[in-house]
């Protein structure tokens, strides 16, 4: 089984939450390049993830098999920042696009995803396992912010550190 980006509530590396926190604390969403990066996010609940584990298990067609597993819908890092607002019912956001080779984060990561397309095919778990994702992505967000970071469960506290290094840098070069 090979899940893309995993998201949703109790996750255990909840890539929303980055989102999440910036956009409760009404700052700018900072996102490396021209944001048009392609990925993919899989609801954790219904990941469509756990029932293609729970599907893969005595049947003999998912023998030997690999599997990507993850929602159907392509999405650009700015496009999750966008439907992270609307779903936890916030304004458009700010986006501050900056050049990662720029700054020096040290050991901190300055954004929750790999700054490159990263998307696999999910048909041939859809054909041999029948997973559907249950979630598109704007409903997944949103049971994640409801359901999670809303209720103040959030796995990480929110760290604005490179944040404000971008948002320096930014300030000094207009």
């Amino acid at each position: 089984m090979r899940p893309v980006y995993i998201y949703g509530p109790l996750n255990y590396n909840p890539v929303e939450e980055w989102f999440f926190h910036r956009l409760k604390a009404g700052r700018p969403i900072p996102i490396p390049n021209a944001g048009n990066q392609i990925t993919l996010l899989g609801h954790v609940k219904i990941c469509d993830l756990a029932t293609a584990f729970i599907k893969v298990l005595g049947n003999p067609k998912a023998s030997k098999q690999v599997y990507n597993i993850s929602g159907s819908k392509y999405v650009t890092f700015e496009g999750i920042g966008r439907a992270c607002a609307k779903a936890g019912g916030f304004p458009e956001p700010e986006i501050i696009h900056y050049n990662p080779k720029d700054f020096d984060f040290g050991k901190k990561k300055a954004f929750p995803f790999r700054d490159q397309h990263f998307f696999a095919s999910v048909e041939k778990a859809s054909k041999d396992l029948g997973v559907t994702p249950e979630y598109d992505l704007l409903d997944g967000l949103t049971d994640s912010y409801n359901l999670d970071f809303d209720r103040g469960t959030f796995r990480k506290e929110a760290d604005f550190t490179t944040d404000d290094m971008i948002l320096d840098k930014k300030l000094v070069s207009v």
